[in-house]
């Protein structure tokens, strides 16, 4: 199959594969989805705990029979479980679903606590969100123990800006493995993720499409990202389409990158996207750049996310 099997180092030492399998929506669908990923040479797979397609996963891995060694999972602690006292309990219910006794990546998915309790979106007699009052650095130390137990072989961060990302260096130990954003060739966030990486912060890729994923009302009225002539245009050069494209400037940027599809054709599709591509390219993609944010869930979360980044509309 054409694809380069690009692997990235993380700062624990641990190899990322470039391509992983997102599986955030469709979770009826997700098992077959994992199983076809896993069956098309996929290493890597995302999810979360609001995704709750965990328990999707583990029963793929599981059927798949590749040893789980072989396989980068990635999970995501959700919002309601931020206090210290959550923490790990949390972690634990992921890899129960998981069917596994660590995961590879655990994530902070948001910087913002909700109330703890069961419910995933506690809210009030009007409907707002009910926030919690647990400060992401004390979430963040009890992630740093899960790492030091070997529950979850490194420990990063997701929706954080620059800004929130320096007080977790200056008040924490651990450094983030990773941090997954919204980046894509309509929201490159250059000088954000050359930060991150002078940190010796690994950035994830989601929504590499940007647009394509229905649920960004802000990209309906325009051009799907994956259709951009500048993309397509480079893509015959190689053969490949516009989706594949961003996903190689991705992985050109040292970036993993997390497309999802339920497609078995897209799946395999998007595993190829792993290919090198020539620097005219790279330079020309620079120019589609529109510092466009498809995801901000600033109104609903009660927090206000990515001050300071591109594409924030204050």
């Amino acid at each position: 199959m054409a694809t380069l099997g690009t692997k990235f180092k993380l700062n624990t030492g641990a190899e990322i594969p470039a391509v992983g399998f997102g599986t955030w929506q469709d979770k009826e669908a997700q098992e077959g989805a994992v199983t076809e990923a896993l069956k098309a040479g996929y290493t890597h797979i995302d999810t979360a705990r609001i995704y709750g397609t965990e328990p999707a996963v583990g029963a793929a891995i599981k059927k798949s029979g590749i040893p789980r060694s072989k396989i980068f999972i990635t999970t995501k602690l959700w919002n309601n479980s931020h206090h210290p006292d959550d923490v790990e309990p949390a972690l634990d219910a992921s890899l129960k679903d998981l069917g596994t006794d660590y995961v590879d990546l655990y994530l902070i998915h948001w910087p913002v606590a909700f109330a703890r309790g069961d419910s995933m979106f506690p809210k009030d007699s009007n409907g707002k969100t009910i926030n919690g009052d647990t400060d992401y650095v004390d979430t963040w130390k009890a992630m740093e123990k899960t790492f030091k137990k070997g529950k979850a072989k490194a420990i990063g961060i997701s929706n954080f800006s620059r800004k929130e990302t320096e007080r977790l260096l200056n008040e924490t130990e651990v450094v983030p493995a990773a941090h997954q954003i919204e980046v894509h060739p309509y929201l490159q966030q250059n000088e954000a993720c050359a930060w991150f990486r002078s940190k010796g912060i690994h950035v994830q890729q989601y929504s590499p499409f940007g647009n394509q994923n229905e649920i960004y009302s802000k990209g309906q009225n325009m051009g799907k990202l994956i259709d951009d002539p500048t993309l397509v245009e480079i893509g015959k050069k190689y053969n490949k389409n516009g989706a594949q494209v961003a996903l190689a400037w991705g992985i050109a940027q040292g970036h993993s990158v997390l497309p999802k599809s339920k497609t078995p054709s897209r799946i395999k599709d998007n595993l190829e996207g792993d290919f090198k591509l020539d620097e005219e390219d790279l330079e020309k993609i620079k120019g589609v750049d529109k510092k466009m944010r498809f995801n901000d869930s600033s109104a609903s979360f009660g927090w206000n996310f990515y001050v300071g980044e591109d594409g924030k509309v204050e």
